[in-house]
């Protein structure tokens, strides 16, 4: 069969005939795989730069974790992967699919698992979002960042602030849903004072962050109190783009009432990712096909897939590989 196949961490992914996966325990399933998405995760695990990246194995392995497949009898299904998804065959966790409604294309239903998870995880069980919650999305212009805009006003914050470096994308989110836009630019100054005055008027129940870095100190230091009492604020980092590393006063600890997490694989509990694939996607792909929950794409064959490894992606877009 033909796939997009790693054969040293850190090189180029290639296109490729590998052999066809079998399966080897009653839990998984051999599908046919149709549309897979490429993610900042799938290239941070190729690049070996995410935290969960492992060497591929000396005769190579077919990346991608999940993607939109037909099961045997002509199902479709969302499904996560027991084999790497981009290739023609895959095999996948029986427990770990989603039926997809009509009305949903392979593109989209391809794209969106990995922002919803990116999204939903954090307001649901990290930050534990409320109806009326003031939300605040730092690099919300990216696609899942979008995407986090419209599943937060679905879960029923009252107002969502949204941060990003892209002004025409930051427009872009106010018709999706968002009450304030920030822009980041080089006047941090700027950037605090727009925050503090939303923060005094409207303090801040949740952050969902995207970018870390410099925006998270800057952040982090508008909520620092005076000694009177303060809001709760539940603070989630989901990624890191900007920068890993970041320095922290004690004093912003000590005088808040801060709730610091993370979201990403390894901070949920088994009963937590059951509930995302039971529950949460389901509702998420009903949304998508009934057209209330909208997301950008870019479609590429699978045969073109080692010149496009590197392509440049719109800003709120997700490139997907079709097969």
């Amino acid at each position: 069969m033909k796939a997009a196949v790693m054969y040293r961490k850190g090189e180029l992914p290639q296109y490729a005939d590998f052999p066809e996966p079998t399966v080897n325990q009653e839990s998984e399933v051999l599908v046919t795989v149709k549309a897979v998405a490429i993610k900042h995760f799938d290239k941070g695990r190729a690049a070996g730069k995410h935290y969960s990246s492992s060497a591929a194995p000396e005769n190579g392995r077919v990346i991608g974790g999940d993607g939109v497949c037909l099961l045997p009898d002509g199902t479709r299904v969302y499904g996560i992967g027991a084999s790497g998804m981009l290739a023609e065959k895959a095999t996948i966790e029986k427990d770990r699919m989603v039926k997809l409604p009509e009305g949903i294309s392979d593109a989209t239903a391809a794209a969106l698992p990995n922002a919803v998870i990116g999204a939903a995880m954090g307001l649901r069980f990290k930050a534990g979002i409320q109806p009326g919650d003031v939300v605040l999305i730092n690099g919300a212009t990216g696609f899942t960042g979008r995407v986090a805009v419209q599943i937060a006003k679905h879960y029923g914050a009252g107002k969502v602030i949204v941060t990003g470096r892209n002004t025409s994308s930051l427009n872009d989110l106010l018709s999706l849903g968002a009450n304030d836009a920030i822009a980041i630019t080089a006047d941090d100054d700027a950037f605090k004072q727009q925050l503090a005055a939303i923060h005094s008027q409207t303090p801040i129940d949740i952050i969902i962050d995207y970018l870390w870095g410099h925006t998270a100190e800057m952040i982090l230091a508008c909520l620092q109190g005076n000694g009177s009492f303060t809001n709760k604020t539940r603070y989630v980092s989901v990624g890191s783009i900007t920068g890993d590393l970041i320095q922290l006063s004690a004093a912003t600890l000590r005088s808040v009432d801060l709730q610091l997490t993370g979201s990403g694989l390894g901070s949920w509990t088994k009963a937590q990712v059951g509930q995302l694939l039971r529950e949460i996607l389901p509702a998420m792909f009903q949304l998508a096909a009934a057209g209330k929950l909208t997301v950008d794409t870019i479609s590429v064959k699978l045969e073109h897939f080692a010149e496009l490894w590197d392509l440049e992606v719109p800003g709120g877009h997700r490139l997907v590989v079709t097969i």
